[in-house]
């Protein structure tokens, strides 16, 4: 298994919501696990071979944890009055069926629980949205087409 290989099986692990992928072959090891971590590889290989092309990308999946938490904790701050509408899964975050529709939900929009609110794409699935709340949304946090973590604020709802 070469370097891009591995790199493209991170980046498929942290898209897909697997919390561990192993993979074994005659004289290869390699398993990553997440949890809301930073996503960590063991390897049977000589470290040689491995940790000097492994051990770069292994920081460049940490920033972004640390960033979706600092977000949440100062929205959490700033709006505490606010409910906050969640992402249920990893994915990537559409305001819209397609770009050529209105978006599901705006600001100063009243939304009820069962409606659809956004949809998230997670592994070529689109998945509707529902919200569980009601209430009026006050603020969009994240960009159409924007990837979404697990747990990741998207809405702030005023409680009606």
């Amino acid at each position: 298994m070469d370097i891009k290989q591995i790199q493209e099986l991170i980046k498929f692990v942290s898209r897909s919501g697997v919390n561990e992928v192993a993979i074994e072959q005659k004289d290869f090891k390699i398993t990553i696990k997440t949890n809301q971590a930073p996503t960590v590889i063991t390897t049977t290989v000589p470290a040689q071979a491995v940790a000097p092309q492994v051990l770069p990308s292994a920081p460049a999946v940490q920033p972004v944890a640390v960033t979706a938490n600092n977000a949440s904790a100062a929205a959490e701050a700033d709006d505490s009055k606010y409910i906050t509408v969640k992402s249920p899964m990893i994915g990537t975050f559409y305001r819209s069926s397609s770009p050529d529709k209105p978006s599901f939900a705006n600001v100063g929009d009243e939304i009820a629980p069962g409606k659809v609110i956004c949809i998230i794409e997670a592994m070529k699935l689109f998945n509707e949205i529902e919200s569980e709340v009601s209430g009026r949304i006050v603020k969009v946090l994240v960009d159409n087409s924007s990837p979404v973590e697990y747990d990741q604020p998207l809405f702030l709802v005023e409680p009606m």
